[in-house]
């Protein structure tokens, strides 16, 4: 509740409540879900991670525990992006909701007037746009040759990075062919 204070997320709930007709539904963590967070969790958001966050636990209709049943997923959050939605499964009366980091169970109804509806839940959701996975680093681009005339024709990628040349070796920035001249050098060096 404090955080939802300190955001004004909950002045930007009641002015969608007000004026809309789908309703909203609520997920609300319990204090424990939140002491569970590893330590700084919150502290290392930034103020807009955080209204995300608390936007992530809030569907912009409204849900009543038999239309969990039903509903088709992913769902979207009032987060908005493609990576804050989430998933509700049901097994008979057990209701679980799946972030792509977290799953909890929907615990107990909290409140509900048919407009809103607030459900507890036993762990903070996560979404995955603010705690899944980095995204991979992009691979290197494609080998091209150096200009005709070059005295290096070795072969790198568009940035001049790390790519393999005609035995198989590592080319860092396109400088093997120094290397072997070098090692050649020092060979020739000492045998003279």
């Amino acid at each position: 509740m404090r955080l939802m204070k300190n955001t004004q997320l909950s002045d930007q709930i009641n002015t969608q409540l007000n004026n809309s007709n789908q309703g909203m539904t609520v997920f609300a963590p319990t204090d424990n879900a939140f002491s569970t967070l590893k330590a700084g969790t919150l502290n290392s958001l930034s103020d807009q991670q955080k209204v995300q966050l608390l936007q992530f636990h809030v569907l912009p209709i409204y849900l009543t525990t038999s239309q969990f049943q039903t509903v088709s997923n992913p769902l979207r959050t009032q987060a908005g992006d493609s990576g804050s939605q989430l998933n509700i499964t049901t097994s008979g009366n057990s209701v679980n909701i799946t972030t792509g980091v977290v799953d909890t169970p929907v615990s107990n109804t909290l409140y509900t007037d048919g407009t809103l509806a607030v459900y507890q839940v036993e762990k903070v959701l996560l979404p995955m746009s603010l705690f899944g996975p980095p995204s991979p680093a992009p691979a290197p681009g494609p080998l091209k040759k150096k200009k005709a005339g070059s005295d290096d024709d070795t072969p790198t990628t568009d940035d001049g990075s790390a790519s393999a040349d005609a035995s198989g070796g590592v080319v860092f920035g396109g400088h093997l062919h120094g290397i072997y001249v070098g090692v050649i050098g020092i060979i020739a060096a000492f045998y003279l």
